[in-house]
């Protein structure tokens, strides 16, 4: 794969770029988010790995700016920072998966290798999908409920989109990790009950019937009715 890495603490940049040419990888190096701004604006990437705190310009800034340039290309943010708060901006800039330092390289590598499946999986149908009022439209990312169209991040959609695509079953936190985030976090984070939380306030909150249920113990069923 053709990697930019976006760091800027020499010692974590050079043994990143040591261990990902050992794996074949070609790798460009960036020291600030201005740098690595440019380098992904100007030239094809199969993954961008990226610091948060750069100098120059912030990993959330260039995360920004490479999704309205590049809305495909995997972005795997590196940080310090791993509290959910911190994790949630991340993601909502843009980001595909998320890696607190430190880590092991082996898992920097699982991450790697799981990001280049979903770039490389044939796209999923875009029928349109319906539950009671709500639809979502996958090619056009538009959601509707009740005629009324409702904004959605882009981590808001995808899950939304799952739920819908498994309606009436019910889904683990561990489903949603794994084939949402393609990940898994700590198991003490509480990243999946935030995102819920915020589907509920955008499709749920001032609309009836209920669609989105929780099963204490077990998980979420999206479905129509208690």
């Amino acid at each position: 794969m053709k990697i930019l890495l976006v760091e800027d603490e020499p010692a974590v940049a050079a043994f990143l770029h040591q261990g990902l040419t050992e794996q074949q990888h070609s790798v460009d190096l960036a020291a600030d988010g201005l740098l690595g701004l440019h380098r992904a604006q100007t030239s094809d990437y199969d993954l961008i790995i990226l610091d948060q705190l750069l100098p120059g310009l912030s990993g959330l800034d260039v995360c920004r700016q490479v999704r309205s340039h590049d809305s495909g290309v995997p972005i795997l943010m590196l940080t310090a920072l791993g509290e959910t708060d911190d994790k949630i901006r991340g993601l909502d800039a843009g980001a595909d998966d998320y890696l607190v330092k430190p880590f092991a390289f082996q898992e920097l590598l699982a991450r790697i290798r799981a990001l280049a499946r979903r770039r490389h999986e044939a796209p999923a149908a875009a029928a349109v999908l319906r539950l009671a009022d709500l639809t979502l439209d996958p090619q056009a990312k538009r959601v509707e409920r009740a005629g009324q169209g409702i904004q959605l991040t882009a981590r808001e959609f995808a899950l939304l989109e799952y739920l819908l695509r498994h309606q009436g079953r019910v889904v683990s936190r561990v489903n949603l990790l794994e084939d949402v985030w393609e990940t898994s976090f700590d198991t003490g984070s509480n990243v999946i009950d935030v995102y819920i939380n915020f589907l509920r306030k955008k499709i749920d909150k001032d609309f009836e019937p209920k669609l989105i249920h929780t099963l204490v113990g077990m998980g979420y069923v999206m479905k129509e009715g208690a």
